[in-house]
């Protein structure tokens, strides 16, 4: 059962930055041995963001799988998907999508990432608002650029 939701609003309106906050992210809850899904929008954005998993930090390892089907390794800690209901129950749901997840239920915490583009800030308001009607509890983190938390 998802416990919260943290939005965290980013003041850049590049979607790398987006990306690597997520890749922080995951990072941070696979050193805390926490276990991860990144949702993507579509295949190319899910297999960028695999890459990007590999060379965000040269000094870190964060290892990962991209599952495009129910088939994974319930051992890796980073997992990519696009479709939440086809991945495992885990720690923490990162959602890059323009949507609300399905199978919420199966992620104790959901981070959103917010960015300064306008279309995705509408598209995040609309998610909190189905979240607070979910009634999770919702959290917001305001952050510059160089956010690394």
């Amino acid at each position: 059962m998802t416990e919260r939701v943290d939005f965290y609003v980013l003041k850049s309106a590049t979607p790398k930055q987006r990306w690597i906050f997520a890749c922080r992210l995951a990072e941070k809850a696979y050193l805390s041995d926490l276990k991860v899904v990144i949702l993507q929008n579509d295949l190319s954005d899910a297999k960028a963001m695999d890459d990007l998993l590999w060379t965000f930090n040269e000094r870190s390892f964060v290892p990962h799988e991209l599952c495009l089907d129910e088939k994974f390794d319930a051992a890796t800690p980073v997992h990519i998907g696009l479709d939440g209901s086809k991945l495992p129950a885990v720690d923490l749901l990162v959602n890059l999508t323009e949507r609300l997840p399905t199978g919420l239920e199966r992620y104790a915490r959901v981070a959103e990432i917010i960015d300064a583009d306008l279309e995705r800030r509408r598209l995040g308001r609309e998610r909190f608002k189905s979240y607070r009607d979910l009634k999770l509890a919702l959290d917001t983190h305001q952050l510059d650029q160089t956010a690394s938390n």
